[in-house]
């Protein structure tokens, strides 16, 4: 494991790269409310966007931003297509990077965005920040202690409506990689990840059963990890009927997490009532200056290294549903 250099603030200043609708509903908020974090400043091409956010400085391009020394992390808010330069970049001028998901366009750029962190001796994150929801930490406590006895199928299905009005780049296959596969699909993925561990096998079928857009509007992903355990992930944004069930089977029992960005957990009979931080994104930012200011990669909630096993699972699916070439 590389040597990461003594932090030697108590206060960690941020660029945030996009000030997008994430970036201004959830990610702006948490680095304001964290009280050992300053927000510094951002990358836009737009800094009339900034005006918002007095006393915060706007570069142009991330290597402009980078270049200030008073800069100690990047929170990467911009379109897939734009992650792995703006992070390496980051990297290479030695600032930590927190980089949203998922974190590539495809898994050889996400290996090669790994490298450079592991080479800059800096931290680098992938923001999944369901892996901090109260009740899937619970959840993974109880698979271990045997709760509902030896694991055997997960099954996580989100569907709604075409709703990207505001992320209209969400459809464009240049700037996102894909529709709900990339969008959604990734953080269930990861949730699997993030209770099973890397998964063995992958493979998916992608298709447009009601949108004609640049984008699949639906996708379906079988996973297997060790153990034998399988899992299905789907996702759609074809259906007029929302969903966000995500569950557990096992050999005694079935933990129930539905709605997965609700409270709910339901075993053994009992619900346990865990709800997730009033600001999903809070917890993840939390997390990566703790990890920081401890100088302590272990504490990285998803590491990026653990992130791309996700850009891996969603290649499987898109390359099983092309065929063999």
């Amino acid at each position: 494991m590389a040597s990461y250099p003594d932090f030697v603030s108590d206060k960690l200043h941020w660029v945030v790269a996009g000030i997008g609708d994430v970036a201004r509903k959830r990610v702006i908020p948490a680095i304001q409310a964290e009280p050992r974090s300053v927000l510094y400043g951002f990358v836009t091409r737009h800094p009339a966007k900034a005006a918002a956010y007095p006393g915060t400085r706007t570069w142009p391009t991330v290597e402009q931003a980078v270049a200030d020394p008073a800069a100690d992390a990047v929170y990467i808010a911009l379109p897939v297509a734009l992650h792995a330069d703006a992070a390496i970049t980051a990297l290479r001028a030695g600032k930590h990077v927190l980089c949203e998901k998922p974190m590539a366009m495809n898994f050889a750029e996400a290996r090669r965005m790994v490298a450079e962190g592991r080479a800059s001796e800096r931290l680098f994150g992938v923001s999944y920040y369901r892996r901090l929801y109260p009740k899937l930490i619970r959840t993974r406590q109880l698979i271990a202690e045997g709760a509902i006895g030896r694991p055997l199928l997960a099954e996580a299905y989100c569907h709604s409506g075409l709703e990207i009005e505001e992320r209209k780049w969400l459809s464009d296959p240049a700037l996102a990689g894909g529709g709900p596969l990339y969008d959604i699909a990734s953080h269930r993925i990861d949730a699997l990840n993030f209770l099973f561990g890397k998964p063995e096998h992958a493979c998916g079928l992608l298709s447009n059963t009601v949108h004609r857009i640049a984008v699949e509007d639906s996708a379906t992903v079988l996973m297997q990890f060790a153990g034998g355990v399988h899992a299905v992930v789907d996702v759609r944004w074809n259906s007029r009927v929302a969903r966000d069930q995500f569950r557990i089977i096992g050999e005694d029992g079935e933990i129930g997490l539905d709605p997965l960005n609700g409270p709910e957990l339901h075993v053994a009979g009992r619900v346990e009532m865990l709800p997730p931080h009033a600001n999903l994104h809070y917890p993840i930012v939390e997390n990566f200056v703790d990890a920081v200011l401890a100088n302590d990669p272990g504490r990285l909630a998803c590491p990026a290294e653990q992130g791309s096993w996700t850009d891996w699972t969603i290649e499987q699916a898109v390359f099983s549903q092309a065929g063999p070439t």
